[in-house]
């Protein structure tokens, strides 16, 4: 098999809140010379319309507005959900894995036992049974007993499960730092160098100060 000479890395976004987590990961990944095979399912250009404004009858122009001359490129590739017999659903098609940010509990639960009848799914299923990196990214709350076994299930077979939850021992100043955050996170899960947020005793990232825990 040869290997494209960029990375690929698949995106999914799904209808949980939280739209803008995607976007800015799919941003960043195509910042850092990485190729991104992009799905979203009907859902979550519903949230990327009442979250962000985006247009969803408008898509393709959506997508340009946003990472400009990528999907001309070839650097950004938007297969629609229905697209079953895209490439991304296939094992032979070489990526290295699939991040889906935000993940609904309805995606998680079918990634979980195994049904797999979009390209959102069916890709996160030949991610499994290829034995490639799965990072899901669950925004819901609170959670029921259903939605954690499916979590543990997919974490016991290695999916790589990370919340959408904020941190503040940095001291995020805006929304963008927090959302940079949970990116930065996503990026430490599949290996990705990147400077997103302010690590913890790592002088070179600017360690937090004490000051950012004082409640007086």
């Amino acid at each position: 098999m040869v290997k494209p000479k960029r990375s690929r890395w698949a995106v999914g976004i799904t209808g949980a809140s939280g739209a803008i987590y995607g976007v800015r990961l799919t941003e960043v990944l195509l910042a850092s010379d990485i190729d991104v095979h992009l799905v979203v399912t009907d859902a979550g250009w519903r949230v990327l319309k009442e979250e962000l404004g985006w247009t969803a009858s408008k898509r393709l122009d959506e997508l340009d507005n946003r990472f400009p001359g990528m999907l001309a490129s070839g650097r950004l590739t938007y297969h629609p959900n229905a697209d079953i017999g895209a490439s991304i659903a296939s094992g032979s098609f070489f990526i290295q894995g699939m991040v889906i940010m935000p993940c609904s509990m309805g995606t998680l639960a079918s990634v979980a036992h195994g049904i797999s009848d979009d390209l959102m799914t069916r890709a996160a299923d030949v991610m499994l049974k290829e034995g490639r990196t799965l990072l899901l990214v669950p925004r819901e709350t609170p959670l029921h007993a259903i939605h954690l076994e499916n979590m543990l299930t997919l974490a016991r077979i290695g999916v790589k499960i990370v919340p959408a939850m904020p941190a503040f021992y940095y001291g995020p100043q805006s929304l963008a730092d927090m959302v940079d955050f949970l990116v930065g996170k996503v990026l430490d899960g599949i290996h990705i160098e990147h400077d997103l947020y302010r690590r913890w005793g790592d002088d070179s990232y600017g360690a937090a100060t004490p000051d950012h825990h004082r409640t007086d």
